[in-house]
């Protein structure tokens, strides 16, 4: 994508979005796109450690098969802290809050978001629901598991039931504000020559994601509005033992949670589809599949919620149409992963930092969907249902596939972000520990709920301790990965060589101003006058 307009290099304006005021007054009210951006990265990353300090925990207890670190109850206030703190206030915010808000104004020639104010808002939005969360957890914890099954929360459950809905209803008008913001922004605010078809397929992954944040939040909104007035008031909607229905609370949380899978997973694969062609230095293949198939993900997504409750009574019926519909939803991101891979054939691949941590997730996704697949399945369904296989696939696709593709994102965009470039050294050699980590981390947890462990439990038959030590010995490792980004990353700032404007010699527009951007992010608007990957001509590709 080139604008027929050309900005000056950072050395004539060294005017920028970080140093066009100083003290915490000008960060803590600034509308400015760029350093609301900054702030979710610091948010979203302190809420990343404590989440995975709780998950260490639990890792940690499951050495032994007699639970001797911590006593059970507080062994299931530890994976539920894990489960809220990572969905709710770092998977689902993570690639919108950050990377989304800091370049979809840049991506498509904006000065900044529609509404710069209701952005400022989002953001502290969220924090006063991580307080509030945070409170809840160290403030007695919450025991009922990240999906508060009924009558349990409502009924049984003795710890901070409410605080932690309350949080997490709160934290749900960010996230709608920050879609809301962007489908305006994409809608009304493109620079000239800026077509709907010649968007970077981030945009476009960035729109899907937002469109389901609007439609399915308030769903899971009024579930818990409900489960917390049955709690506090005793009005039978969802126990049985008050004439309610515990599974509609299953219906309304999984048609939320299923989509929501889709809010973490969808602009991951927008990164990809920017990262590729330029380290393949190639054109994307099959643009508009690849624009269509964001789309279809966003749309599928909502019809197949039920494949999570194949053992809660439907009907064979019911569970065959669910089914179904899950392996039709596969298609759209199998056409994902197909056009990567013939983006890649017979390119000439880089393999620095960016491209490393994108060939990662695309190995871990396609493990992850296929083992999707497997369990649409109604028969293996049944048999794996609430085992470790369970634990291994949701993590495949959220942590090999939403946190490996955000530190891809941030390490293609760092340069963009801070005007420094990081250790490229230090860079793969990150990407390599944290895939490695991972694949010893959760493959042996296919094995062990294929063999019939279930989640959640602290104890578990010795027979399974060799598996466990294996996956918590790959957890260490994958701790180092994630804490080695942090360092050279920060390290970066003080002692990183200048970026340049276009390290990577990148075609999209937020790649055609300086480093780090000024907060008007253009000097002038740029005007489009091309396809948003033109990598190569139609000549040089015969010859590739």
């Amino acid at each position: 994508m080139h604008p027929t307009t050309h900005h000056s290099p950072l050395t004539t304006h060294p005017k920028n979005y970080l140093n066009a005021a100083f003290g915490m007054k000008s960060w803590l009210l600034t509308t400015d796109h760029k350093r609301i951006a900054i702030l979710y990265l610091i948010s979203l990353t302190l809420m990343f450690f404590v989440g995975g300090a709780a998950a260490t925990l639990v890792r940690l207890n499951l050495l032994t098969p007699y639970s001797q670190l911590i006593q059970p109850d507080t062994y299931n206030k530890m994976f539920t802290a894990h489960g809220i703190i990572m969905i709710w206030f770092f998977l689902v915010p993570v690639v919108p809050s950050v990377l989304g808000n800091f370049f979809v104004p840049m991506m498509i020639g904006a000065r900044d978001l529609a509404f710069p104010r209701l952005n400022l808002v989002s953001w502290y939005v969220y924090m006063v629901a991580a307080v509030l969360e945070l409170w809840a957890i160290f403030g007695g914890g919450v025991d009922t598991g990240w999906t508060f099954y009924t009558p349990y929360s409502t009924r049984s459950a003795n710890t901070n039931v409410i605080p932690a809905i309350i949080g997490i209803f709160i934290a749900g008008f960010s996230t709608i504000f920050t879609g809301l913001n962007f489908v305006v922004t994409i809608h009304r605010m493109r620079a000239p020559g800026l077509t709907w078809f010649r968007l970077p397929l981030f945009i476009w992954a960035t729109y899907a994601t937002s469109v389901i944040l609007m439609l399915a939040t308030p769903i899971l909104a009024a579930a818990l509005v409900l489960v917390g007035v049955e709690r506090f008031v005793g009005i039978g909607i969802f126990d049985p033992a008050l004439g309610g229905d515990p599974i509609l609370f299953q219906h309304l949380f999984w048609f939320y949670s299923h989509p929501v899978v889709y809010v973490m997973v969808l602009p991951t694969m927008g990164i990809v589809s920017e990262i590729i062609p330029c380290f393949a230095r190639k054109n994307i293949f099959g643009y508009n599949f690849i624009a269509f198939s964001s789309m279809a993900i966003a749309f599928f997504g909502f019809l197949v919620w039920a494949h999570h409750m194949f053992v809660a009574g439907q009907s064979v019926y019911s569970a065959m149409i669910f089914s179904f519909l899950s392996y039709l939803v596969a298609i759209p991101s199998a056409i994902k992963v197909f056009n990567w891979t013939a983006t890649l054939y017979k390119g000439s691949i880089s393999f620095q930092t960016p491209m490393l941590f994108a060939l990662g997730f695309v190995a871990l996704f396609t493990i992850g969907g296929m083992t999707g697949l497997m369990l649409a399945a109604l028969g293996v369904d049944l048999h794996v249902h609430d085992t470790y296989f369970i634990v291994a696939h949701f993590h495949f696709i959220m942590v090999g596939g939403t946190v490996m593709a955000y530190m891809r994102g941030l390490h293609y965009w760092w340069p963009k972000m801070t005007g420094k470039m990081y250790s490229d050294g230090w860079g793969r050699l990150s990407a390599l520990i944290i895939f490695v980590g991972f694949i010893l981390t959760f493959l042996p947890q296919f094995v062990l709920g294929y063999l019939g462990m279930p989640r959640r439990y602290p104890v578990y038959p010795p027979e399974f301790q060799v598996l466990n030590v294996m996956s918590t010995a790959g957890s260490s490792i994958l701790a180092v990965g994630y804490v080695l980004p942090l360092t050279y990353l920060l390290w970066s700032l003080y002692a990183g060589a200048p970026a340049g404007d276009n390290p990577w010699d990148a075609t999209g527009l937020e790649w055609q101003t300086s480093s780090p951007p000024p907060t008007e992010n253009f000097l002038t608007t740029p005007v489009v006058d091309s396809d948003p990957y033109e990598y190569a001509t139609a000549g040089e590709l015969t010859h590739v």
